[in-house]
């Protein structure tokens, strides 16, 4: 489904509620911007905590605490 935005005077847009709720943007959400061929994408950026666990399947916690602590013994 297309939505229609209109751009106002500041470059200001509005977002619709139905894409903000299916792509979980709220207030104070960070959005990068990206230039592709076909016009603007909107993506939000990745925070810390939607990356926690994007490793799991190579170490356990326990595992990473030691080789982190290994790493900055090595400093």
């Amino acid at each position: 489904m297309e939505t229609e935005l209109v751009v106002r005077k500041k470059g200001q847009t509005t977002i619709p509620a139905r894409l903000r709720k299916k792509f979980n943007i709220e207030e104070g959400t960070r959005l990068e911007v990206v230039e592709t061929r076909e016009g603007i994408l909107l993506k939000p950026v990745k925070t810390i905590w939607d990356l926690a666990g994007a490793y799991s399947q190579f170490a356990t916690p326990e595992e990473m605490k030691k080789i982190l602590d290994e790493l900055r013994e090595e400093n």
